[in-house]
């Protein structure tokens, strides 16, 4: 338990942070991506203002009223942005393109690239390694396409850089939390250490005079004779005996270095043995009893601890079924053979089917006598886990209840 304790923690502080690192990952990417177009199209914005050209930054410094230069731009512009103008007449017919600002894209490719562009119905976008904008004029219409291939590697180098210290960062992260995570359940783990200490102690305080108690009985009925009082407190005997029983059981379930010997065995026998056991009993309740149990289904695990298992399961479905409701067994074979239990209960509907396998819950609030001590299941639930299955509790159509065991 403690070990599966320490291991959620470890599990969640590693989602934790790298859900945050994805995240910011994530959003380094969103934000440099806005800012690579908001600067591309802030030069398109320029070009495309002064019909398709750069201006020179002889015109901004030199004219008697120097418009304000934008933000980003600096007189050596003109000389490191690669663009190229594609010009159309009404008609969409190719008027001219200038590529004398860009050497890599030749006549031809620059009108293929704008007569893509003119097909799209966006003013704005990317083509390529291009940030384009479209725009009218006095003939038609333009595009003018901003080179943004450097800009692009520079932001994947960025991003690669951040991935690199992030997925570092993870490695140093992950070990700190594998060093610090013991101490962190120490608490939790020393009170477990009591939890059992306390069992066991009491386990041997009360086995002593339970047993004395059985005795004196014995030689009672053998000196008076048997009476209901004598039965009565046979009858509570036994039943504190089998709950400091159970609760050794489990206590010992919950150790995490305690393994199940285990061995091939037949479960098609081992649940229809449990059944036949149960089969009288529930008839005697009027109950009806129903098996799909197929022959030859194996299993490699712990005869007496999946005896155990389905003993509980049925124990409780005859508890808790409906006065003259159904029982169903059901066995599906394969490489994870699954054990279905299912019994009628009427009040299914208003249980707190996540809390069934909780110790000493109970679905009868009123924990009426006979209703059980709340901890069968939860010993189910821990000889499951032994098996490295898994159980659940369900509602099924017709006011069914549905306890479903995946090996």
């Amino acid at each position: 338990m403690i070990y599966k304790l320490r291991k959620n923690f470890i599990k969640i502080c590693i989602l934790s942070f790298t859900a945050v690192f994805v995240i910011l990952l994530i959003s380094i990417f969103l934000v440099t991506t806005a800012q690579t177009n908001r600067s591309l199209d802030m030069l398109a914005d320029v070009v495309s203002s002064n019909d398709g050209t750069f201006p020179e930054w002889n015109e901004f410094s030199n004219a008697p009223n120097p418009p304000p230069m934008p933000d980003g731009l600096n007189s050596e512009s003109p000389f490191t942005t690669r663009f190229f103008t594609v010009r159309f007449d009404r008609s969409t017919n190719v008027l001219s393109a200038d590529i004398r600002s860009i050497a890599s894209v030749s006549r031809d490719e620059a009108i293929a690239y704008a007569e893509k562009v003119m097909e799209y119905s966006d003013e704005r976008g990317w083509i390529g390694d291009f940030r384009y904008k479209r725009y009218d004029t006095a003939a038609g219409q333009a595009v003018v396409f901003i080179n943004g291939l450097n800009t692009k590697q520079s932001n994947q180098q960025f991003m690669l850089a951040a991935s690199l210290v992030f997925a570092a960062s993870s490695i140093v992260i992950i070990i700190l939390i594998v060093l610090i995570s013991r101490r962190a359940v120490k608490p939790a783990a020393e009170s477990y250490e009591k939890q059992k200490q306390f069992i066991t102690d009491a386990n041997h305080e009360l086995k002593t005079p339970l047993t004395l108690i059985c005795t004196n009985l014995d030689i009672m009925e053998t000196e008076i004779g048997a009476n209901e009082w004598l039965s009565d407190i046979r009858e509570e005997a036994e039943i504190m005996t089998e709950l400091v029983n159970r609760l050794v059981s489990l206590a010992r379930m919950d150790e995490d270095g305690t393994k199940l010997t285990k061995e091939p065995f037949s479960l098609s026998e081992v649940v229809l043995d449990t059944v036949s056991a149960f089969a009288q009993h529930i008839n005697s309740q009027r109950k009806r009893l129903l098996t799909d149990v197929p022959d030859h289904i194996s299993y490699h695990g712990n005869e007496a601890a999946m005896r155990q298992l389905i003993s509980i399961l049925l124990d409780n479905a005859v508890k808790y079924c409906d006065p003259d409701g159904m029982i169903r067994v059901t066995l599906r074979g394969g490489k994870h053979p699954v054990i279905l239990v299912d019994n009628s209960y009427m009040a299914v509907g208003r249980m707190e089917l996540d809390r069934l396998f909780d110790r000493f819950y109970r679905a009868d609030k009123a924990r009426t006598y006979g209703s059980g001590f709340g901890i069968g299941l939860s010993i189910a639930k821990a000889i499951v886990e032994k098996h490295h299955g898994n159980i659940k509790a369900s509602p099924l159509e017709d006011n069914m209840i549905r306890f479903q065991v995946s090996l």
